[in-house]
């Protein structure tokens, strides 16, 4: 056994299994990763692109064909993501985005219009960013970036992070498994917290200003009363 399947049977979750498809498939099991992570955000993908780097530090595989097909998916599931922002459209997405529960009309306006203003970058520097990197397509699809100026960004970001990423692995070597098995604990809070932020900004906030407000309005009434 290979110190990444000792590793990936005792990450188990998500890493383990990720860990798995690389050792299996190779290039093509990170590029299969990268995508499935591009498509669904808390996929952990940088513990795939270092784990990578390492078995190419032990000339399991080889530098550019990993950051080919790493870069490959992360395309293509950009792309997926950008067609379905696209397909739906600023009308159609204002209107499935007001049906959430803690999303403010408001705030969609004014996503869309700062991406309007800032998508080049947005792309761009959304590839480096955790989670960021998928939901980033969907707005660039719905304000009709052009294609080839998406393509170009995404790829450019893309090629940038993974090529880091793996360079690290075969920088640090075995040194990258010591701390795999805290991966899984990181991705559960971040979607924890996250989801707990939301509640926070658009439901409990809210209503503390409301109750704010509503006491504030009621003390001049309770003061001429007792005069």
């Amino acid at each position: 056994m290979t110190v990444l399947a000792a590793t990936a049977s005792d990450s188990g979750g998500i890493t383990g299994v990720l860990l798995d498809l690389v050792q299996t498939l190779g290039p093509v099991g990170v590029g299969m990763t990268i995508f499935i992570e591009t498509v669904i955000p808390p996929i952990p993908s940088e513990v795939v692109l270092s784990a990578a780097g390492v078995l190419i530090n032990q000339g399991e595989m080889s530098f550019v064909p990993v950051v080919l097909f790493a870069t490959l998916g992360s395309v293509l599931g950009a792309a997926f993501l950008y067609a379905i922002g696209r397909a739906l459209g600023p009308v159609r997405s204002r209107a499935f985005l007001d049906r959430l529960p803690l999303v403010e009309t408001s705030d969609v306006e004014r996503t869309f219009a700062w991406f309007e203003r800032h998508g080049r970058a947005a792309v761009f520097f959304g590839r480096m960013v955790p989670i960021v990197r998928s939901f980033v397509s969907v707005p660039a699809g719905v304000v009709r970036m052009p294609w080839p100026q998406f393509l170009v960004y995404t790829t450019a970001g893309s090629l940038i992070w993974n090529s880091v990423l793996i360079g690290l692995g075969v920088a640090v070597g075995d040194l990258v498994y010591d701390y795999l098995h805290y991966v899984n604990y990181l991705i559960y809070a971040a979607i924890v917290g996250g989801v707990a932020w939301m509640i926070y900004r658009r439901g409990v906030l809210p209503y503390l200003q409301r109750d704010r407000a509503g006491r504030e309005d009621r003390t001049p009434g309770d003061t001429d009363a007792r005069d």
